[in-house]
């Protein structure tokens, strides 16, 4: 009853509140509808998230396995300039995509040439075997990398808009709402008193009128 106290307990300021109440109201079933889509959503991506960052492991895993052996047939300074001078140069675009009025990444590559061969920069006279299948992993896996960081951003994202949209909803549940709530029955309780004492009032006076006038009085 606190908050209740600080305000005009007129007729004007009840229907004010009770138009509020009704906006919040239809507010909170809007952001709990948007809360619970974005918990579906993130829950979607959690998933996505999980598969990618198997593949990708896996991925990095025979990558570098192959680069171990390599490393271990060829010289260090032979490995070093065998990979010094990269043939195959890689274009990174970003869009965006809105999801629940969050904006997400969308990310996509080319590269320079379509030859598959250019993704060794070294000739095959001096090199092993095991940096050819190296290099191939490293090449095969780069996309699924590229859609982890963009599914890991979406579930950042997604989880700071969830939160927000948690914060906002008991705001409104568990604040706001009752809060309202609390001051229309202030109010309508106020607005009876003071009707019923008007009533009495006139009834007294009309009581005096009428005994002044015709000298009558109810009877008690």
């Amino acid at each position: 009853m606190a908050g209740s106290k600080t305000i005009t307990p007129t007729r004007m300021v009840l229907n004010q509140l009770k138009g509020r109440l009704k906006t919040a109201a239809r507010g909170h079933k809007l952001l709990k509808d948007k809360r619970d889509e974005l918990m579906r959503q993130f829950m979607d991506v959690i998933r996505l998230n999980k598969e990618l960052r198997t593949r990708v492991e896996a991925g990095l895993t025979e990558a570098f396995g192959a680069l171990t052996v390599a490393s271990a047939v060829m010289s260090p300074k032979m490995l070093e300039q065998a990979l010094m001078y990269p043939r195959q140069s890689v274009e990174l675009g970003v869009q965006f995509k809105n999801i629940m009025s969050v904006r997400v990444p969308e990310y996509s590559f080319s590269t320079k040439t379509a030859d598959p061969g250019e993704i060794y920069p070294y000739g095959f006279a001096q090199t092993s075997g095991e940096l050819d299948v190296a290099m191939q992993a490293i090449s095969s896996v780069f996309e699924d990398m590229l859609e982890l960081a963009r599914v890991e951003k979406t579930m950042q994202l997604l989880a700071e808009e969830i939160e927000k949209t948690r914060r906002r909803v008991n705001a409104l549940e568990y604040v706001m709402i009752p809060e309202m709530e609390e001051n229309i029955r202030y109010i309508s309780m106020k607005l009876a008193e003071n009707e019923n004492s008007t009533k009495v009032r006139l009834m007294k006076v009309k009581d005096m009128v009428l005994q002044q006038s015709h000298d009558f009085k109810y009877p008690s």
